[in-house]
């Protein structure tokens, strides 16, 4: 696409504004836009429409000169791309994504979607484990009467479970 202004050169800078409920969209070459006075410092990363505007900038504090061991992926390259490279990249740069994704998701970790009754049995199983290790450290403690109480509140979960 060429320049809107001189008609020659490629437009790399795409310019919009809307003024009383109208688009108006100007195409500009970088030559045309800095006689116009366009300054691309003040317009905004992919990654800080995603994230939030300035939010990318906690990950720059973290440490400046990091990069991911494994694709190279730097925080100017996040910045830039609103994308990290690969998975590598999270573990590198947790510090500063954790604040990023708190404000973003409910919490830290993925726990994906489920159906209701599959989620109840999950929660019964943990609590099968949490109850089996009390019920060892018990046994271990010679607490014999809270190791008979766990043994049939365990027998009960798993008997409901196979259900």
């Amino acid at each position: 696409m060429l320049c809107d202004v001189c008609q020659k050169s490629e437009a790399s800078v795409y310019y919009t504004r809307i003024v009383e409920g109208k688009v108006q969209t100007v195409n500009l070459c970088e030559s045309c836009a800095k006689d116009k006075g366009v300054d691309e410092s003040a317009s905004f990363t992919t990654a800080d429409l995603l994230l939030g505007l300035g939010a990318t900038r906690q990950i720059e504090r973290s440490q400046p000169s990091q990069h991911c061991p494994v694709c190279g992926f730097t925080q100017a390259d996040f910045k830039k791309t609103g994308r990290l490279g690969c998975s590598a990249c999270y573990d590198t740069f947790a510090d500063g994504l954790a604040n990023l994704l708190r404000g973003m998701h409910k919490g830290l970790k993925h726990t994906g979607k489920m159906p209701a009754h599959l989620s109840r049995r999950f929660a019964m199983a943990d609590r099968v484990k949490s109850l089996e290790t009390e019920l060892k450290q018990a046994v271990q403690d010679e607490k014999y009467e809270e190791a008979a109480r766990l043994r049939d509140e365990i027998q009960k979960l798993e008997h409901e479970l196979q259900a």
